[in-house]
């Protein structure tokens, strides 16, 4: 069974983070993950940015993620 943590790691092996969290229960995982390799990317482009780190594990590990994808500045006007 696929951990949060496992998640985490795959991620970041293939993405820039500057913060990244994943919850879930071993079949459905909620990913925050906040890249400045998001600038100037629209929420679609983001997420196959994200998908593109996780490779084939998005269709034999990974049932359901729901994700919200951020870019430093946009996390850091949320946390206010």
């Amino acid at each position: 069974m696929v951990t949060p943590e496992q998640i985490e790691a795959w991620i970041r092996a293939g993405l820039a983070c500057a913060h990244l969290e994943v919850r879930g229960d071993g079949h459905h995982f909620e990913a925050l993950v906040v890249s400045p390799e998001f600038e100037g990317l629209m929420p679609v482009a983001r997420h196959q940015r994200v998908y593109a780190a996780l490779g084939e594990r998005m269709q034999s590990d990974i049932h359901a993620l729901s994700m919200r994808t951020l870019t430093p500045a946009e996390w850091a006007a949320q946390k206010g």
